[in-house]
C-alpha cells in the first residue's frame, strides 16, 4: 500500500462521520485484497481516525529511507516488518527495538527484511515501519474480541511480553462506558501498579480509560473487527500511547439475530406463566404416565383456571372432558403442556399455532440433547411461523405458585414466597424443589428451561421483573444462548431485584486458536465473571450458594452502609467469621473510642471489645441482649454478624428467642438492618437456627461461612444497584 495514500487518509480523519468513513475505506480495501488483517500503517490510520494515541511512524522501502525517517522523528526508534502475511511480527524476528544511530537503523532495515523472508519466503513485504520509540511508563494491553455469546468485548490488562503468561486481564461488553473503563483499571490483580509503586509515577487513568472507551466504540462500529490488540500501551503520568496495533477481521460474521421487544416478551410470558386455560397434550388417565402426573398436579395443586386434557380416544380424563384436538376446544387456550413422543411434537405444535396458543411447555426429550437436532430445528421454525413461544424441550415443566399452577410431572409445590428459580438441568431442578421443600422456602416460581430452543433466561428476567410476587431471581445455567441479551436484561432488572446466577462449567473448555493476545486470554469463565459483574448479577459458586442466596437475600433489609460488626460468644468463631468477611468483600468497622467504650460496659474484663466483640461463652443471655441492642441502635453500624456458642448459661433456643425479641423491638423503632448468625453447638442449635431464620435472621448451624456469604450477596447486589 502506498504511504502517500495512507497519509491522505490520516489527514482526512476526524471524529464522527469522517472517522467512520476513513476506517470503512481501510477495511474495504483489506477485503478487496482478500486479506483478514491490517498492516501496521493501516492500523495507525484506524487509530488516528478514532483518536487513539499512537507514536510517530513511517514506512521505508530502503535503508536510506529508513535512516531519513528515523532522523526526522528522533532516535532511538523501533523497526517492524510491514507484511499482510506476517501477523505475529516478533515471532518472525520482524521487530527491532532501541536503534540509537543511523548505522544501526540502516543495518536494522536489512536484518528485519532478511528475518521476514527467512520466516515466510513467499510473504508479501510492503516495507519496514520506522516508529518513534516510547520511553518509560507501565506496559498494559487494551484489546477487543468477538465472543460467540456476548458479542463484542473490550479487554484491559497487564501488557508486554508476559501478557499471556500472567493472564491478568478483565473484560466488559462493548461499547463500554467511562465508568466501565475506570472499573477495568481496578479490576486486574496488578491494579496497584497503575497507582505507582516504590516511588514510581502513577499511570494516567483518564488517558487509559479514554483509550478503552474508544477501542470499544471502534469494534462496536465495525462488526468485521473480530480481534484487536494495542500491546503494549505505555501508560505514563502524563499520557498513554499504543506502541503496537494489531487488527484482525472476519468478514463471515453473522449479524446478531433480531430480538423481540421487552413488551412482546412480557405479553407472551404473562399468558404462559399466568394462564387462564391450560391444555395438556398427551393427558392420560393411566397412573404412572407423565401425562397423568401433569393432570393430577394441575388439579391437586389447586389451579383455578380451565384444564383441557387432549387425547385422541378418551372422552374424559380424571373427571375432565377430553378433546381429540386443541381445535375442538371452544374457548381460548393460553398454554399447552406437551407430553407426547418427540416425533409427534411438530405436528401437534402446528395445530396449537393454528389455534393461536401463545405458549408451549415441551416436557418430552429426544431432541438436540439426544442427537436429533433436526427435530428441534423443526419445532423452532414452527414456533417462529405461528408466534408460539417454546419452553424446553426436555424439561420438568414449571411452577407458578401465585396461580397455584403446577404445570409439571413433579410433585405439587404449595409454599408460596418471593423467590423465582430456574434451571437448565432437570437434575438441578429436582434439587431446587427438594431444598425449597426441606427449608420451607417460599417460592413464586420454579422453571425448567432444558434445551432452551426458544425461551431462555432473559425471557424469564423480563417476566419476573414486572412480577409483583417475585423479589429475587436465581438461575442455574450451563450456557447463555444469547449472552448479550441476557446481560442487557440483567443490567436493567438487577437495579430493581437481585439476580443470582450459578454458571456451570467454570473450568476451561480448552484454548481456542486466536490471532491476538486478547483472543488467547479470553477464557470462557473469565468473560462470564466480568460480564455478569458488569450486569449487576450476584454470582453463586455452588448449588448450595445459589439456594441459600435465593432463600436469604430477599429477607435481609438493604444495608445503609459498609460498617459491619461481629458479636460473638466464642473467640474461635470470631476469627473464622472475620476471615469470611474478608473473603466476601465486606468491611469490619473500626470502632471510634466512644463506641468501643459503650461495648465495654456490657462485656466482662476478660472479654474483648473492638471488632469482633467477644463477650465470651460464660456470659448470661443479658450480655447478648445488651450488645446486640447496642449494635442495632447505633446508626454508624450497618450490619451485624452474630457468632453463638452453645452453653448451659445461654441455651440455643434462649439465645434465638432473645435475638428475635431484640431484633423485632429495634425494627419497630425504625432500626432495621441486616443480621445473620452462625451457631456452634450440639444438635439443639439446628432448631434455634431455624427459629431465627423464620423470624428474618438468616442463621446457620455448624457454619461460619454461609451466613457471611449470604450477607455478602446482599451487599454485592446493593452495590451493583447503586444503593450504597
Amino acid at each position: 500500500m502506498a504511504e502517500a495514500a495512507l497519509r491522505r487518509e490520516q489527514s482526512g480523519a476526524s471524529a464522527g462521520g469522517a472517522a467512520h468513513a476513513t476506517v470503512r475505506t481501510v477495511i474495504d480495501r483489506v477485503r478487496a485484497d482478500g486479506r483478514t488483517s491490517l498492516t501496521a500503517p493501516e492500523g495507525k490510520v484506524v487509530c488516528d481516525a478514532y483518536g487513539i494515541p499512537v507514536p510517530q511512524e513511517g514506512v521505508a522501502n530502503s535503508a536510506a529511507e529508513a535512516v531519513k525517517l528515523a532522523s526526522a522523528m528522533g532516535l532511538p526508534v523501533v523497526m517492524k516488518i510491514v507484511s499482510p502475511d506476517i501477523l505475529h511480527k516478533t515471532e518472525a524476528g520482524g521487530v527491532l527495538v532501541g536503534l540509537k544511530s543511523a548505522e544501526e537503523v540502516s543495518k536494522g532495515y536489512d536484518t528485519v527484511l532478511a528475518n521476514a523472508k527467512n520466516y515466510k519466503a513467499d510473504a508479501k513485504i510492503d516495507g519496514v515501519q520506522v516508529q518513534q520509540m516510547l520511553k518509560g511508563g507501565t506496559e498494559v494491553i487494551v484489546g477487543a474480541i468477538t465472543d460467540g455469546s456476548f458479542g463484542k468485548l473490550v479487554a484491559f490488562g497487564l501488557g508486554g511480553v508476559l501478557v499471556e503468561v500472567l493472564k491478568d486481564v478483565t473484560f466488559r461488553l462493548a461499547p463500554a462506558t467511562r465508568d466501565d473503563a475506570m472499573s477495568m483499571l481496578d479490576g486486574i490483580q496488578a491494579a496497584e501498579m497503575l497507582k505507582g509503586v516504590r516511588g514510581g509515577d502513577p499511570a494516567n487513568r483518564e488517558a487509559l480509560a479514554d483509550i478503552i472507551v474508544k477501542v470499544s466504540q471502534l469494534v462496536s462500529d465495525f462488526p468485521e473487527i473480530s480481534e484487536l490488540d494495542l500491546n503494549p500501551v505505555f501508560a505514563t503520568k502524563s499520557d498513554a500511547t499504543a506502541a503496537d496495533v494489531r487488527i484482525v477481521l472476519d468478514f463471515e460474521q453473522k449479524p446478531r439475530p433480531v430480538t423481540r421487544s421487552n413488551d412482546e416478551i412480557v405479553a407472551a410470558m404473562n399468558r404462559i406463566m399466568r394462564p387462564k386455560a391450560v391444555a395438556v397434550i398427551g393427558a392420560s388417565a393411566e397412573a404412572g404416565k407423565i401425562g397423568n402426573s401433569v393432570m393430577k398436579n394441575l388439579i391437586n395443586g389447586g389451579y383455578k383456571g380451565e384444564i383441557y386434557p387432549i387425547h385422541p380416544k378418551a372422552d374424559e380424563i380424571l373427571g375432565y372432558k377430553a378433546y381429540k384436538s386443541v381445535k375442538d376446544v371452544e374457548g381460548v387456550i393460553d398454554t399447552a403442556v406437551f407430553e407426547i413422543p418427540a416425533k409427534f411434537v411438530a405436528g401437534a405444535l402446528i395445530v396449537c399455532g393454528e389455534k393461536q396458543i401463545p405458549g408451549a411447555v415441551l416436557i418430552p426429550s429426544g431432541f438436540a440433547e439426544a442427537g436429533a437436532p433436526e427435530l428441534q430445528d423443526e419445532i423452532v421454525e414452527i414456533g417462529k411461523k405461528y408466534n408460539v413461544r417454546l419452553m424446553g424441550p426436555n424439561i420438568y415443566g414449571f411452577y407458578y405458585t401465585p396461580e397455584n399452577l403446577c404445570a409439571t410431572f413433579c410433585t405439587a409445590y404449595d409454599v408460596k414466597g418471593s423467590a423465582a428459580l430456574s434451571s437448565q438441568s432437570g437434575g438441578i431442578g429436582m434439587a431446587i424443589i427438594g431444598f425449597s421443600r426441606s427449608a420451607k422456602m417460599g417460592v413464586s416460581a420454579i422453571v425448567g428451561l432444558g434445551n432452551k430452543s426458544d425461551i431462555d433466561e432473559d425471557d424469564l428476567l423480563a417476566f419476573f421483573e414486572q412480577d409483583e410476587n417475585t423479589k429475587v431471581i436465581a438461575q442455574h445455567c450451563e450456557d447463555l444462548k444469547d449472552g448479550r441479551a441476557f446481560a442487557e436484561a440483567a443490567k436493567r432488572v438487577s437495579k430493581k431485584k437481585p439476580v443470582i446466577v450459578l454458571k456451570a462449567g467454570r473450568t476451561s473448555a480448552g484454548a481456542r486458536a486466536a490471532a491476538s493476545h486478547t483472543g488467547a486470554l479470553a477464557g470462557n469463565d473469565k468473560i462470564y465473571e466480568d460480564v455478569l459483574k458488569q450486569s449487576g448479577v450476584v454470582r453463586a459458586r455452588s448449588l448450595r450458594q445459589l439456594l441459600e442466596f435465593a432463600r436469604g437475600v430477599p429477607i435481609l433489609p438493604t444495608p445503609k452502609g459498609e460498617n459491619i460488626v461481629i458479636i460473638t460468644g466464642a473467640g474461635g468463631s470470631g476469627v473464622l467469621l472475620s476471615d469470611s468477611v474478608v473473603d466476601n468483600g465486606l468491611s469490619l468497622m473500626s470502632f471510634p473510642k466512644d463506641l468501643d467504650e459503650a461495648f465495654k460496659t456490657f462485656i466482662p474484663p476478660f472479654g474483648a471489645s473492638g471488632n469482633p466483640v467477644d463477650i465470651t461463652g460464660g456470659e448470661p443471655p443479658k450480655t447478648y441482649q445488651n450488645t446486640v441492642r447496642l449494635g442495632l441502635e447505633d446508626d454508624r453500624i450497618h450490619a451485624l454478624i452474630l457468632g453463638y456458642w452453645h452453653t448451659i448459661v445461654t441455651p440455643p433456643m434462649v439465645f434465638a428467642k432473645l435475638m428475635v425479641e431484640v431484633y423485632e423491638e429495634m425494627k419497630a423503632k425504625g432500626k432495621d438492618k441486616p443480621v445473620v448468625a452462625s451457631l456452634a453447638g450440639d444438635v439443639e442449635v439446628e432448631e434455634a437456627a431455624d427459629y431465627l431464620y423464620q423470624h428474618g435472621i438468616p442463621a446457620y448451624a455448624y457454619s461460619t461461612e454461609l451466613p457471611v456469604e449470604v450477607l455478602g450477596a446482599k451487599y454485592k447486589w446493593a452495590r451493583g444497584a447503586g444503593l450504597l
